[in-house]
């Protein structure tokens, strides 16, 4: 039975929100700031900051960015502890018992992020709504509650060894998953134990049997990890799309990494006139954007969902925090956020690109310390993914994954960039292939150019085939728990460490 025209007026009329905020967005804002200092008001991070004199205060947003500090995850590494260790009204109000394990901050620790309840619900769940709010808004002739919605999760398999009795430690998703409305499985695969299990060579099999014989209208999850599973069901079926296996397959909702490699791989295995791409920017801190236009890359900043956003130039001398209502189109920011999950003006590490100013919208731009910086040529990672994609469309070939960094002048030869790439398939010449990449890198990014510039600074970048499985295996010595869940390869980095661990591995 097809219940999307019981459920889409609904959605719509929550997607229709959204068409004041390029007139509400800094009165929207403000009120999303005072009731986090309010609920928080009796915290002792609040007690600490007079969350409370704020919250009534006319000059609200102007004090708390006057009196409390920005912080990074290792300045509330101790205070996140104490909240997993049960203290309650730490950061935020009550007791957390569930929190998010996240790619580990620049002394090699992982991050647990609190999944506060009000996150969950006021900002997590809602944020999952919208999606679905847009997408039926944009299609009216959707049947996505026809059929079943296929959700990849992780697992609570997890680095800390703390055992505490209730407290949950693990991926967003497998948090997402556990705490769902019981009505939702009702419309999802694969069942809670299998979308939770934590042996991923055991877990693969069994997504592949749970979804092979299913009427999937729906995906959602990581690009290239759902491209493995849908490979192995494609396998299983002997069929030559997965589209001939979900004949009625209409959408993927996805993030997590750039979709831009692996779009035209997608638009190859599913129906084109029937199938839809909507991306999302649904982090461990919260969800923050969702595509609300085919024809428009960039996302809709969520603005009213228990984030408070604050914006720091990446360009320029001048890095004070903007507001919402300061910011200007075309240029770069990194993310600050304020959030019901205790996080105050709490530095992200995302840094993304603006898009429109009214309504918000965003593309991300890449991690904070994700770039390539070796020779002045300031290479960031939207560069490195636009580049790649750009590469593949010229020579025909698609990627699995890929991570880069520099090579240093030495014996005679110029500096020049590394290209790690495990191909799905790879170019009839790798030569060809970097000369594809330099050339769009080029067209990208003036610094790179400049240092390019008859190669007298930095030579063509070098492209080396990674072996089938490369990737896996090196997440998997970082730590099980990161393979399929936590999914995710660093793409650019300004030294050789892990370009050098993988070159090791992919000689083993």
């Amino acid at each position: 039975m097809n219940y999307t025209p019981l459920f889409r007026p609904g959605f719509v009329k929550l997607a229709k929100r959204t068409d004041v905020w390029d007139r509400a967005s800094e009165d929207i804002q403000r009120g999303v700031l005072e009731s986090l200092l309010r609920r928080a008001a009796h915290t002792e991070y609040g007690r600490r900051y007079g969350f409370a004199e704020m919250a009534s205060s006319r000059g609200g947003v102007d004090e708390y960015v006057r009196r409390v500090p920005m912080v990074g995850y290792e300045d509330v590494r101790g205070d996140v502890m104490r909240m997993i260790k049960g203290e309650k009204d730490v950061l935020w109000r009550g007791r957390c018992r569930d929190f998010a394990q996240s790619s580990g901050t620049s002394g090699g620790k992982s991050k647990f992020i609190p999944v506060t309840h009000d996150s969950l619900e006021g900002n997590h769940y809602r944020g999952g709504a919208d999606t679905v709010a847009h997408y039926l808004r944009l299609v009216p002739e959707s049947r996505i509650f026809a059929g079943k919605g296929f959700i990849l999760g992780g697992s609570f398999a997890n680095t800390l060894g703390i055992d505490v009795p209730g407290v949950h430690i693990g991926d967003l998703s497998a948090t997402l998953i556990r705490r769902i409305n019981p009505l939702a499985n009702f419309v999802r695969i694969p069942d809670k134990r299998t979308a939770l299990m934590s042996d991923w060579e055991v877990k693969l099999p069994a997504l592949v049997a749970a979804a092979k014989d299913a009427d999937v209208t729906n995906i959602s999850g990581v690009p290239s990890w759902f491209l493995t599973v849908i490979r192995r069901i494609i396998e299983a079926k002997g069929a030559e799309r997965i589209s001939d296996v979900w004949p009625n397959l209409e959408v993927f909702f996805h993030g997590g990494i750039s979709f831009e490699p692996y779009r035209d791989e997608y638009r190859r295995l599913t129906d084109p006139d029937k199938m839809h791409f909507l991306e999302t920017y649904n982090a461990s801190e919260g969800f923050f954007a969702v595509q609300n236009d085919f024809a428009d890359h960039s996302m809709l900043l969520i603005i009213d969902k228990d984030v408070f956003y604050e914006f720091i130039p990446v360009e320029g001398e001048d890095k004070r925090p903007r507001r919402l209502w300061e910011i200007t189109e075309g240029e770069v920011y990194e993310l600050l956020i304020t959030a019901s999950n205790g996080l105050w003006r709490y530095r992200l590490g995302d840094t993304v690109r603006v898009t429109s100013t009214a309504p918000v919208k965003i593309t991300i731009a890449g991690r904070t310390r994700s770039f390539i910086n070796a020779f002045g040529e300031e290479l960031m990672e939207d560069n490195a993914e636009r580049g790649i994609a750009a590469a593949c469309d010229r020579t025909g070939a698609s990627i699995k994954n890929y991570t880069a960094g520099p090579q240093f002048a030495a014996r005679g030869r110029k500096g020049r960039h590394q290209w790690l790439v495990e191909w799905d398939k790879a170019p009839e010449n790798l030569g060809d292939f970097a000369v594809a990449l330099d050339e769009e890198l080029r067209k990208l990014n003036s610094d790179y150019d400049a240092k390019r510039s008859h190669s007298i600074f930095l030579d063509v970048p070098e492209v080396i085939s990674a072996r089938d499985g490369l990737f896996d295996d090196w997440l998997r010595k970082a730590g099980s728990h990161k393979l399929g869940g936590q999914r995710k390869v660093p793409r650019l980095s300004n030294n050789r460490h892990i370009l050098d661990t993988l070159l090791q591995l992919n000689t083993d």
